[in-house]
């Protein structure tokens, strides 16, 4: 980061009034009359409601359109444990996010919470008042944890952004472009460096989807994640191979996918040119992948590149996921996001990066065409369809699932 766009952050942020947020009044409060209603005596009626029918709190009041953002501050995008309060830019930041693109009205959380039984009692007490949970940056393993008990605990939603969210847009953006380069998930070998929470997820979503356990091969910061070692939690054991690789270099041959969802610079060209012809490299350490596109396509002519910059072709962009997911499960109440509702996200993302282009988004983009191939396998967030189509989709699994109320 330069110290001139570093100053330009921190003077968007501090300008008056600090932070992204505000909070807005939606009801009228020019009159006594008003006050009465909005307060008391006013608010007393609903109160009675919602004590003989909590289900009427969707009716009432705003948590039908209301999702917290809550986080410990564990794994602050590339930034560490950086704990909640440093952390609390980023929640403002993903609650923008949610206002813009779906129009979802958010509280950012932040928590102290040394252990996951802290972390998890505490969203469960304060979890009524709320339409969903998005759990944001929360290390592995503990993000698995309190996911999975949060979700048993609670009848709303709840998603951790850097598992599902990542794996949905990954995965839709994979299935794009394999079809491009003339390949099937079930038949590819996909090699995925990095073990934590977005790698995990996104090879477990890319499961559901039809690719096989035996030709996915995980690297962690000890090597290859084989059969062989003892050292391996249970998210990472699902994935351990029967192999003699144990390197990211040894796994790369004949290699038809690369995911790095790691580090700079960890991807060199003799791994790339060892791949399998017409590759499928994404690229997604932010700000600097795992080997930078110009690098990447100067080595092979015949891949498929992806990164999670902006400025590049073929963003992953969680934007493309979180807001529009939640807009479909708000919209019918849901009590859950399931397995169904993932997949259909990533179907209706993959499908619409088909579709003719709107004349909106190539003004947006300084662009005259863009069109289904090689650098364009994800529609761009800006998109107004994304509005009309991802939250639909969703929805219907959700309905098709059982878990929605309406």
């Amino acid at each position: 980061m330069s110290t001139t766009f570093k100053q330009r952050a921190l003077d968007y942020h501090q300008r008056a009034p600090a932070g992204k947020l505000s909070i807005q009044v939606t009801k009228p409060t020019a009159t006594q009359d008003d006050l009465s209603l909005a307060y008391s005596p006013g608010v007393a009626a609903p109160v009675r409601v919602i004590r003989d029918d909590p289900d009427a709190a969707y009716r009432y009041t705003a948590k039908g359109n209301l999702v917290a953002v809550i986080t410990d501050g564990t794994a602050v995008l590339g930034l560490g444990d950086v704990g909640p309060l440093a952390a609390k830019p980023v929640m403002e930041g993903k609650a923008v996010l949610f206002k813009r693109f779906a129009n979802i009205d958010v509280f950012d959380i932040e928590v102290v919470a040394p252990q996951p039984e802290d972390f998890i009692n505490t969203v469960a007490r304060i979890a009524g008042g709320f339409g969903g949970i998005n759990l944001e940056d929360i290390a592995a393993p503990h993000c698995f944890e309190i996911e999975k008990r949060l979700s048993e605990r609670l009848d709303i939603p709840v998603f951790h952004d850097d598992q599902h969210g990542t794996a949905i847009i990954t995965a839709a953006a994979l299935l794009n472009a394999l079809e491009i380069q003339g390949k099937r998930l079930e038949d590819v070998k996909i090699v995925c460096l990095g073990a934590g929470a977005a790698g995990i997820a996104s090879m477990r979503l890319l499961l559901r989807l039809g690719a096989h356990r035996s030709q996915i091969f995980m690297i962690d910061r000890k090597g290859v994640i084989h059969d062989q070692r003892a050292d391996l939690n249970e998210h990472k054991q699902i994935f351990a191979q029967e192999t003699e690789a144990r390197t990211l270099e040894d796994a790369c041959v004949d290699a038809d996918v690369f995911i790095g969802l790691s580090g700079p610079d960890l991807f060199s060209q003799q791994m790339l040119r060892s791949m399998a012809p017409r590759p499928v490299v994404f690229a997604l350490s932010n700000p600097d992948p795992e080997i930078m596109p110009e690098l990447a396509h100067a080595t092979r002519k015949d891949l498929i590149m992806a990164t999670g910059r902006s400025d590049y072709p073929n963003q992953v962009n969680n934007v493309l996921g979180f807001p529009f997911i939640f807009r479909g499960a708000l919209d019918v109440r849901a009590r859950h996001i399931t397995d169904a509702m993932h997949i259909a996200a990533v179907h209706a993302l993959a499908q619409l990066a088909r579709e003719p282009v709107p004349k909106s988004v190539l003004e947006a983009y300084g662009k005259d065409t863009l069109a289904f191939g090689p650098d364009y396998i994800l529609p761009t967030p800006f998109d107004p369809r994304l509005i009309e189509t991802i939250p639909a989709a969703v929805a219907q699994a959700a309905r098709d699932s059982g878990v929605a109320r309406i």
